[in-house]
């Protein structure tokens, strides 16, 4: 992804526990969903969710053009997918899905 840092992983995610994400058409399977330490204290838990049910239907928040287009090939190809949102505070945080699908993974920048 050209607006993305490098590939490597956050450490120590916790596990998200909440309600089911809101009912709409996703995407891609979002996997086991994990938080940083750092994301659970500083990101409300409804605009997570709110957030979390908007990446999977595929819209990336505030992503630049070129990593929503990477995100877009990504659907196709099997890559890794990134979202940007904010907080109602602004609060900027981040939403990745592994390439596998198997786990995504809310964070923020100066988590990565």
């Amino acid at each position: 992804m050209a607006c993305s840092a490098d590939s490597a992983r956050p450490s120590m995610p916790s596990r998200i526990t909440a309600p089911a994400l809101p009912s709409i058409a996703q995407r891609f399977t979002l996997g086991r969903l994990v938080a940083t330490p750092n994301a659970l204290a500083q990101v409300p838990a409804d605009d997570m969710l709110a957030s979390l049910a908007r990446h999977a239907s595929g819209d990336w928040g505030d992503v630049c053009p070129e990593d929503w287009q990477a995100n877009e090939q990504a659907l196709c190809c099997g890559s890794r997918l990134l979202s940007v949102f904010h907080t109602e505070g602004g609060t900027k945080f981040w939403i990745l899905t592994e390439a596998d699908r198997s786990v995504t993974t809310v964070l923020l920048p100066e988590d990565y």
